[in-house]
């Protein structure tokens, strides 16, 4: 029996002699590659956080104890550490296994639930005002990215951390990543924190100081008072005693030594204190140190490799259908730009970035940023180009509504993993953006058929000159090539690809092929004419057509990889109603709920009541 398989709770953590807790580090990394090897997943953050957790657990009693993980994504190693080292462990972000992220109806011991960056901060300063107005001596921990400090939620939990409590520690996990290299100026100030020659020596005389004394609480907290002054002399001020946040450190993030000491001094601490940790990104693994952008979240591996899991004759993703084609303009057209919020290598624009780097913005997490960023662009001429995922999209809202679509401003938005990102779960599933951006006036929201429409789209977004939104799914394209020259799309026309007469099926990007195949079973099962028109548009949506087809069909079926809430069906039903035409309609989407996790889409729309054979069903039942 290996020694992780003898820790089944915090408590076991805790019992451990120091000098077993190397090797229980050593396993806990093999545990997760041998995991992530086989299922993907978030590899490069759990590794270099192996030592901080166990030390986490070693000085805190959770669940009594609050510890908020940022993002949550390097939340397998505390998964292992709190009774879920078993089956479930093996099957993780698959049917089935955990969740990817941390998740409160899976553990008492997840304080938090998150898939997003930016809310560890916030949530633990709540829960540590709740503890001190219920008058409970608990701790809270809140653990935060450097790369979370570039979102604007972060600095504003900051602002109002020493105000509201005497106790809440922060743990600074500085490891220069978030997905991609970090940027921008507080980047840069943390470099310069940990880069003081002078300083770091002194700091690191004064640690063996206090190792060598009993007395460890009274010389670290003169230690502290002592690099507070010497910091203030030798890297100008420190951000965080400005806003009255106690700074220690930097400190070795793999030394579980060191990392109790900071923590146990920090529980006596009467002011908010922060402990900045140095850690290396995919420690442990020398293909995720070596490329820590690749590895941070991945597919299926070869560990001896570290080469992904490439399926034989796998087309194009959509994310490098998108950067391809947006650097084929901008090439043309100086005046074009991309923009991202620390997502260049999931959003597509690493093409931007290595060949065009004049015209390619990443702003840090910082989203809201990064939309009024491009309509301060946009109002000189620019025609900046927004690559953001659907679900990130949703914190700039207000900005979206207020800075773009009020003005009326060109801004295109590129919003990937619209519809289901099976394995992440909730927290990323782009199921929501077409209710949240169709009430908006002055909107263009299309969603493209395959690559190549694709890339017409955005052609027609940058000739545009309003607002306009692109939403299309994760992963493979269908393999379509794209052509020589775009073709710029009428907006608001819908295309029909099946001619009918009796049923009209409308459907929006991948749900096309289902919408197909619909349309042929029906007809040589039950001798009805069926017709399928390419949606294209949500809006505006081709009132055109649709009232022309519903004044003559027995039946009309929307089909949408969204929430049937507020979505494409729902545009159409309201379409008709505004005409006073009643013919039916069957609106497939995905059901009023959060959809969990799984290996696949096709698990998921069989659980959710929306697979092929489901909506056969459902379509036969309203024919009556």
């Amino acid at each position: 029996m290996s020694l992780l398989d003898t820790i089944h709770s915090p408590a076991d953590v805790k019992a451990l002699p120091p000098g077993k807790l190397p090797l229980l580090a050593q396993e806990i990394r093999e545990r997760i590659i041998s995991v992530t090897s086989a299922n993907g997943g978030h590899i490069g953050p759990n590794l270099g956080v192996v030592e901080l957790t166990i030390a986490l657990h070693r000085q805190f009693e959770t669940p009594q104890d609050k510890i908020v993980f940022d993002v949550s994504h390097q939340g397998y190693v505390h998964k292992l550490l709190t009774g879920r080292n078993g089956p479930e462990f093996d099957k993780i972000r698959q049917t089935g296994g955990l969740c990817g992220f941390l998740c409160r109806s899976e553990s008492a011991h997840d304080a938090y639930g998150a898939g997003h960056a930016g809310t560890a901060l916030s949530a633990a300063l709540g829960m540590a005002v709740a503890r001190d107005m219920l008058g409970e001596k608990s701790h809270v921990v809140a653990v935060v990215g450097d790369a979370a400090f570039t979102c604007g939620i972060t600095m504003e939990a900051l602002n109002n951390a020493a105000e509201k409590t005497k106790r809440l520690i922060i743990v600074l996990n500085d490891n220069k990543w978030s997905i991609d290299r970090n940027v921008g100026a507080i980047a840069k100030y943390f470099n310069r924190l940990i880069t003081t020659p002078f300083y770091n020596r002194a700091g690191q005389r004064m640690s063996r100081f206090l190792r060598r004394s009993r007395a460890g609480r009274g010389f670290l907290d003169f230690a502290s008072r002592w690099r507070k002054g010497t910091k203030d002399f030798l890297v100008s001020s420190s951000l965080f005693e400005t806003y009255g946040v106690r700074y220690l450190g930097p400190v070795d993030g793999h030394d579980m030594q060191a990392l109790e000491r900071y923590l146990a001094f920090a529980k006596t601490c009467e002011q908010p204190v922060l402990i900045h940790i140095l850690t290396k990104k995919g420690r442990g693994y020398e293909p995720a140190v070596a490329a820590p952008e690749k590895f941070h979240g991945t597919p299926p591996f070869d560990i001896a490799t570290g080469a992904r899991e490439v399926k034989a004759d796998q087309p194009p993703t959509y994310q490098d259908a998108f950067g391809q084609s947006l650097l084929r303009y901008a090439r043309a057209d100086g005046r074009i730009v991309g923009i991202t919020a620390a997502m260049p290598p999931g959003t597509g624009l690493v093409y931007m970035r290595k060949n065009l780097p004049g015209q390619y913005f990443d702003v840090g997490i910082a989203e809201e940023h990064a939309v009024i960023f491009a309509a301060g662009m946009a109002t000189r001429g620019l025609r900046p180009v927004v690559a953001i995922y659907s679900t990130f999209l949703q914190r700039a809202y207000d900005c979206v509504m207020h800075d773009v679509c009020l003005q009326n401003l060109p801004v295109v938005f590129c919003m990937d993993r619209a519809g289901l990102s099976p394995a992440d779960g909730p927290t990323h599933h782009g199921l929501f953006d077409i209710a949240y951006l169709r009430t908006l006036p002055n909107v263009a929201l299309m969603q493209p058929r395959d690559e190549d429409e694709l890339a017409d789209m955005l052609w027609t977004a940058l000739e545009a000159k309003a607002p306009t939104f692109i939403r299309y799914p994760k992963g493979c394209g269908t393999g379509r090539a794209i052509k020589a020259a775009p073709e710029k799309l009428a907006i608001g026309r819908a295309e029909v690809l099946r001619e009918g007469r009796e049923v009209q099926i409308w459907a929006l990007g991948p749900f096309l092929a289902d919408a197909l195949a619909l349309a042929e079973t029906l007809e040589k099962e039950k001798g009805l004419s069926v017709g399928v028109v390419n949606a294209r548009f949500v809006k505006p949506l081709d009132t055109e057509l649709l009232a022309a087809q519903a004044a003559r069909a027995r039946l009309i079926v929307t089909m949408e990889d969204h929430a049937e809430e507020g979505g494409f069906g729902s545009a159409v039903l309201e379409a008709l109603a505004q005409r006073s035409l009643t013919v039916p309609v069957e609106v497939v989407g995905w059901p009023d709920r959060y959809v969990p996790h799984a290996s696949d889409e096709k698990t998921l729309r069989k659980l959710c009541g929306i697979d092929f054979a489901s909506i056969r069903a459902r379509v036969l039942a309203r024919l009556g």
